[in-house]
């Protein structure tokens, strides 16, 4: 029996974290994943805007600040749950279409890390209507230049 040999290359992870079940058991994954390996995760909130809201100035200016608020909550939340467990992250926030954010992200640590493995975690979404219209995740699977991991 052949056994592979282990990579040598260091392991750096994009993880979608909106505070939400899923993305919690996301990034627990990605602790999971890194152990016992150099590298380090990204953790990344994207806030979307909706249709309505891009159309209006005010209502953009008061998204933002809110957007700002909700990553400051997510990081310090993000934060707890990897106290004691992981010290290799960081937390980025990010705006726009999630899937793009996500993908953008994993660019950026591949042109840093060359030669190096990058990939894509998040959560699979349990909402119904995701299944019709699709989801994040569906949405990576189709469109993500790294390996992506879909967390149940």
């Amino acid at each position: 029996m052949n056994t592979a040999m282990p990579s040598t290359a260091s392991l750096y992870l994009v993880v979608g974290y909106d505070g939400s079940a899923p993305a919690i058991r996301a990034l627990d994954a990605a602790v999971g994943l890194l152990r016992g390996r150099t590298g380090a995760m990204e953790v990344v909130y994207v806030a979307h805007l909706t249709t309505a809201e891009m159309m209006s100035a005010d209502a953009i200016a008061e998204m933002e600040v809110s957007f700002a608020e909700i990553a400051g909550e997510l990081r310090a939340q993000a934060a707890e749950q990897l106290r004691g467990r992981e010290d290799r992250w960081e937390f980025e926030h990010g705006q726009g279409m999630i899937t793009d954010v996500l993908v953008k992200a994993a660019d950026k640590l591949m042109d840093a890390h060359p030669g190096d493995n990058v990939a894509i975690v998040v959560g699979s979404s349990s909402q119904a209507m995701h299944r019709m219209v699709g989801s994040v995740a569906v949405s990576l699977a189709r469109h993500s230049p790294v390996p992506l991991v879909i967390v149940p």
